[in-house]
């Protein structure tokens, strides 16, 4: 394969068999990740520079951070502290160099902003992250809602914020730090370690020419220090620079990776701060990484990983786990968290990025010692982190919580929450590379019903098409695309087709032809040509979706006339949108090629797949006149993403290894914003066995995003293919999600409003138990269900962890455990242990159908399972499940408790609802057809609505009671009150 640099212009023929080429390559690597295709810190020049810095200041005795405040610039008003940063290594003062510019703002949301920025640069950092990321201005704290200390002795200013001035912020100026408390208790600091480093633009040097009788060899590596003779002269005493010294000036400008050779026409750019979460031992999130839920420390005595982790958004074939390296999506978000304290941060940068963390111990020594301590050293614990960008800006955010729904609330009031998706996206999906044909899709189509495996969307991947030509179809494979959608219709089933952002280079294909004319491709690092590159297609081109012309034009595609074939109930799915480039360094675009508005892709390149994502949603929304939602999946993402649709963790491996590996995945990628996120059932590359594969749809029935997904070379692995007892058993599994999907669906509501992750670490749910701070192998499903998925090969026992001091119900069989403490349980071939917990009630539809849509006039069941206190608690939201109507109010959510022996049923108005629709009227008199009361310390006597009474029955299983009130002739949209005793 040759290098995509520069512009290629082969025959077809030619292009024909490079095609094949790349795709053979391609498939090459399905066999294990090619690891010495991706850098390493070592190999990236702006991270070996920034992690050398570290280093010095580690070895240098009484380290101060070089950066300084000027006091007399600073400026608060508005909520906005302003003020002059000044390198004292560098400025000499007076200074022809413009002072860093330094911005901290106190948001009306109890969040804060640190930005640190040049003045007048040569070329001006790019600073458009904010633009994409942010969905709207915020708001400042009032002037009534902080209250400036003062300053210290020491020159410190402490400014005092919070709705209930719970937090403070000390600014110290020489050596520059800022300190954020919590109740007087140091959280989060910045710069406390002294690694700010900020690499200004400059102008390249030209190299000096040597004259004779120069120094030369190693006194170049040298600087020359003046001091005086004992005659009062001066001499030069040259310093050697040590090797850590000379590493803060390597690969400067030109940077080569294998055969490719980074141009960086603007130099040096990077920038890094060391962030201290102070007093907590855990902290999560960054993703993607295929690696532990608490991240683990990559500096330091005994630290696991040698490497920092990486964001930067990379096609990495067959990813290996426990490793820090870069995969395809991009989060900047780390959450920490101990028993005393919760805070989180956003560094808001789309460039490549780099986080060492370094963890302190806490004092284990215990007792009397312990607390004398604990008196004179505020927390010893602590989690350092080193943060480092390649370009940009340093745009930072602080959320001091206090508690996790706080920062959820405080960081989607940013970067936004999960739109709402349609009903059918939240149920299953089943996919493959590829189907071969319209009757493959129609015999897959049958084998569910044959089967009576319920499912709502078939998917076809790059075969359906005309030559990887996107909006086409293989008219050989697929000769009436339109009868097949409709076909899958009749069902209340949708299609869902492969659209990816690289356009096949070919003067006859309508896409490619436009594109070229409207000028909407991403530009080589000229400036004016076209980049060309590598991937399915063969010689493709990719759109700029920075360009607001190509972002239209794009969503345009969409439009029935246009994607011909086309229906209402087809959706789509956008890959290799990181870009994966065939031909490119470490399989994606070059940094240097430009963007719309002479922006080098280097700044943005963590957004690229983002932008597409937001460009095909807007298509699909614009392409109806009906006000539907749309559905697209993404496989790159960055903050934000949430707002566009769905994303997966790519291309994963039937191993019991990456079966592991999806819930801690899953559980980080949702805990930075983007709760609809799932992995593929039973494995991308490989064939899994019967085992693996029925273990795995156990555990998907549990993802958000639920899509069985093979590869082309892989076995052919429908649900029933394996026979007996696994067709049962996967069977069973995938009807358990359809009978939650009202609990599903209730839950992504309360994402899309409040932020919250729908699949939750355990910690977030007991914030106070310590125990399950670095739990990843189980996790909860809103705040009531707790799932532990199997696996491991031939296990029949998992030792789960049951949390908090009530009792947990087995959700199949009602048994009980009581909580708090780990117990062995029972986990059969056709079972992993799932639990509600005491205090929650769970929505329920249980009769079985084929599809989502075909469940959306059936009854509801409610689980109530009573805690100690004889108490619970649960929502059910319901919409059309299709349009935008719930956005003006057409949605009935109805709040259930249980108190005093009443379960009462109350209905939340909403704010916009303009009287009622006939949505709410016809979804309103659906009935709720079964109460199962669990936890009852007596069987139920007699149970009344109003003055009716209602037939029970109970039963006694594990301690307490399991009573049944069948037909109790309430429906969902009226309020009642239900008497039980």
């Amino acid at each position: 394969m040759e290098s995509g640099q520069g512009r290629i212009k082969p025959s077809k023929r030619r292009t024909i068999v490079r095609s094949v080429l790349a795709l053979g390559l391609a498939l090459a690597c399905v066999s294990a990740v090619k690891r010495e295709d991706f850098k390493t810190c070592s190999q990236s020049g702006f991270c070996a520079r920034n992690r050398a810095y570290a280093d010095i200041a580690k070895e240098t005795p009484q380290w101060a951070s070089p950066f300084q405040l000027n006091p007399s610039s600073l400026r608060l008003h508005k909520g906005v502290l302003t003020g002059d940063l000044i390198n004292v290594q560098e400025d000499k003062q007076p200074s022809d160099k413009p002072a860093l510019a330094f911005e901290l703002h106190l948001l009306d949301t109890d969040a804060a902003r640190v930005r640190i920025n040049e003045r007048n640069p040569i070329h001006p950092r790019y600073d458009g992250v904010q633009d994409t990321v942010l969905i709207k201005p915020y708001g400042h704290a009032t002037e009534e809602s902080y209250q400036k200390l003062g300053k210290d002795e020491n020159g410190v200013l402490t400014i005092q914020y919070g709705a209930q001035n719970q937090n403070t912020v000390r600014i110290s100026s020489a050596p520059f730090k800022i300190e954020f408390l919590v109740n007087g208790v140091p959280t989060v600091l910045l710069n406390d370690e002294g690694l700010l480093r900020f690499e200004r633009l400059r102008k390249k040097e030209e190299p000096k020419v040597e004259e004779e009788g120069e120094k030369q060899g190693e006194e170049a590596n040298s600087d020359p220090l003046v001091e005086q003779n004992a005659g009062g002269n001066e001499i030069e005493i040259a310093i050697e620079k040590s090797d850590l010294e000379k590493k803060l000036e390597e690969n400067l400008w030109e940077e080569k990776f294998k055969e490719f050779t980074d141009s960086k026409p603007r130099g040096p750019e990077s920038f890094g701060m060391d962030i201290t979460f102070s007093g907590i031992n855990h902290v999560y999130g960054i993703p993607e990484h295929a690696s532990s839920l608490s991240l683990k420390a990559t500096r330091g005595p005994d630290a696991p990983y040698t490497d920092p982790y990486r964001l930067y958004n990379l096609d990495v074939f067959e990813y290996e786990g426990d490793n820090p390296m870069a995969l395809y999506g991009s989060v900047p978000f780390m959450l920490g968290h101990s028993k005393n304290s919760t805070a989180a941060v956003f560094w808001m940068n789309a460039a490549e990025t780099w986080i060492d963390v370094e963890k302190s111990p806490e004092d284990k020594t215990g007792g009397i010692l312990s607390w004398i301590k604990s008196k004179k050293t505020a927390q010893s614990a602590a989690t350092k982190t080193h943060w480092i960008s390649e370009a940009g800006v340093l745009d930072l955010f602080v959320f001091l919580g206090p508690t996790h729904r706080d920062i959820f609330r405080q960081y989607a009031s940013l970067v936004g929450t999960t739109a709402l998706p349609q009903a059918f996206s939240i149920a299953y999906h089943q996919c493959r590379w590829n189907y071969n044909n319209q009757q493959d899709v129609a015999e897959v189509d049958a084998g569910f019903d044959e089967h009576d495996i319920p499912y709502d969307v078939l998917w076809l991947d790059i075969e359906h098409t005309n030559g990887k030509r996107y909006f086409t179809w293989d008219e050989a494979k697929f000769p009436n695309p339109t009868e097949m959608q409709e076909s899958l219709s009749t069902k209340g089933r949708k299609m869902v087709t492969i659209i990816d952002p690289h356009i096949k280079k070919d003067g006859d294909y309508h896409v490619s032809k436009e594109g070229a004319e409207l000028d909407v491709y991403i530009k080589n690092k000229d400036g004016s040509s076209d980049f060309d590159g590598w991937c399915w297609p063969g010689s493709s081109q990719w759109i700029d979706f920075y360009n607001p012309k190509a972002r239209d034009w794009w969503a345009s595609q969409f439009s029935y006339d246009k994607y011909i074939g086309s229906t209402k109930s087809l959706f789509t799915w956008n890959d290799m949108n990181e870009p994966s480039v065939f031909s490119g360094p470490e399989i994606t675009i070059p940094k240097d090629v430009i963007h719309y508005g002479n922006v080098e892709h280097r700044n943005v390149h963590n957004l690229y797949g983002t932008m597409f994502h937001s460009a095909t949603a807007q298509g699909l929304t614009h392409r109806n006149e009906t006000n539907q939602r749309p559905f697209v999946l993404s496989r790159a993402f960055f903050a934000g993403t949430q707002r566009f649709g769905a994303i997966w963790t790519g291309d994963n491996v039937a191993s019991w290894e990456h079966l592991e590996l999806a819930s801690p995945m899953l559980l980080t990628i949702g805990l930075s914003g983007i709760p609809f996120s799932g992995a593929d059932v039973g494995g991308f590359f490989g064939s899994p066995d019967a085992e693996l594969l029925t273990r795995w749809y156990q555990a998907g029935i549990y993802y958000p995003f639920f899509r069985a997904h093979a590869h082309l070379d892989s076995k052919r692995r429908e649900p029933w293919l394996f026979g007996e007892p696994y067709t049962t058993q996967i069977r069973e599994a995938i009807r358990t999600r359809y009978t939650l999907l009202p609990f599903w669906y209730t839950l992504f509501q309360e994402a899309s409003v409040e932020g919250t992750p729908i699949i939750r670490p355990m910690f977030t749910v007991f914030p106070e138990d310590e125990a399950v701070f670095g739990m990843d192998d189980q996790y909860m499903v809103g705040d009531a269900i707790l799932v532990k998925p199997v696996v491991k090969s031939a296990v029949v026992q998992s030792n789960v962890y049951f949390a908090g001091k009530e009792k947990w119900f087995d959700i199949k069989d009602y048994s009980v455990e009581q909580g708090p403490g780990f117990k062995d349980i029972d986990s059969p071939a056709d079972k992993i242990p799932v639990y509600q917990r005491a205090g929650t009630i769970v929505p329920k539809r249980e009769r079985p159908r084929r599809s989502s849509k075909a469940m959306e006039n059936d009854p509801f069941t409610l689980v109530v399972a009573l805690d100690s206190k004889g108490e619970a608690s649960g929502r059910l939201y319901l919409d059309d499940g299709e349009s935008f109507n719930y956005e003006k109010g057409d949605y009935i959510l109805t709040e259930f408790k249980v108190s005093n022996g009443v379960l009462s049923s109350r209905k939340v108005e909403s704010a916009t609802a303009s009287g009622e629709s006939s949505f709410t009227e016809k979804a309103g008199g659906l009935r709720i057809e079964r109460l199962v009361i669990l936890g009852a310390t007596a069987p139920l006597k007699k149970v009344t609505v109003g003055d009716r009474t209602v037939q029970v029955n109970c039963s006694l299983v594990g301690g307490s009671y399991v009573c049944t009130v069948k037909e109790p002739q309430v429906t969902i949209g009226k309020d009642f009150d239900l008497s039980f005793a």
